[in-house]
């Protein structure tokens, strides 16, 4: 997939992504100020922000943040979110591999929920260019688990069916074995966190359509699609909602 095709393929899904994409776990910054030794003062610029919702992660726990992402309608979404409050947040028009960002002016680069998009050589040396000496990347995903519940392998089974891209798309993310290659021998940690989203109808359904792969109405199989999500949630929701779950996987370490 084309570069240019992955900062734009969710131009027209904001809304949805804004308000129904998972957060990550207090854990995760725990351990990176805890086991990684990430002061809670370290300037972090935060790669394909998105809307917001890592970059809010840093910024509660008291991080100055550079948001650095291409796509104009999720980059106004992050400012319209959290610009107000939170005054040391930067937000800037740049991509993974240019982010515009000057030599050693960072503490930490992150990217969550991004990095599979990028091209990761061309990442690797605009990274540790941007980072301070002894600076500090961290990479993390929220991976939907395929199999946990019943409910998931019936939504894994519905993306199958009826997602745009789904089969090119799913489960891009990086193994482990891939990260300790990038990383080599300046890779720091390795943690898994647990996460869940409990959502009612319209959370699942905002969910859904979140996802790039997901087709859109007018699209031959939306109506359907949304039909068997409505099936699919009666089949399995409990006091009205069901249980999204993941995992967060995270890596962290410096760039030789």
């Amino acid at each position: 997939m084309a570069h240019s095709d992955s900062t734009q393929r969710f131009s027209n899904r904001v809304a949805d992504y804004v308000r129904y994409r998972p957060g990550y776990p207090a854990a995760l910054l725990e351990w990176l100020h805890r086991d990684i030794g990430i002061p809670p003062s370290a300037r972090v610029a935060d790669i394909g922000a998105g809307t917001g919702i890592s970059s809010h992660l840093f910024l509660e726990a008291g991080h100055p943040v550079i948001a650095v992402e291409p796509n104009a309608p999720m980059r106004e979404a992050a400012r319209d979110w959290l610009a107000a409050d939170y005054p040391q947040l930067t937000l800037v028009d740049g991509t993974a591999e240019a982010t515009t960002l000057a030599d050693a002016s960072v503490d930490v680069v992150a990217a969550a929920q991004a990095f599979h998009w990028f091209d990761t050589d061309a990442v690797h040396r605009e990274w540790a260019r941007i980072l301070q000496p002894g600076g500090i990347a961290l990479v993390f995903w929220n991976s939907r688990l395929l199999d946990a519940s019943p409910f998931l392998v019936g939504y894994e089974r519905l993306l199958i069916e009826y997602g745009t891209d789904y089969t090119e798309v799913a489960e891009r993310y990086q193994s482990d074995a891939q990260m300790r290659e990038w990383f080599g021998a300046g890779l720091r940690g390795i943690a898994t966190f647990p996460n869940v989203q409990w959502l009612d109808l319209d959370g699942l359904r905002g969910r859904l359509l979140s996802s790039s792969y997901a087709p859109q109405a007018g699209h031959p199989r939306h109506a359907a699609m949304l039909q068997a999500l409505q099936q699919l949630f009666n089949d399995h929701a409990v006091d009205g909602k069901v249980a999204f779950e993941y995992q967060t996987r995270a890596f962290a370490g410096t760039l030789n």
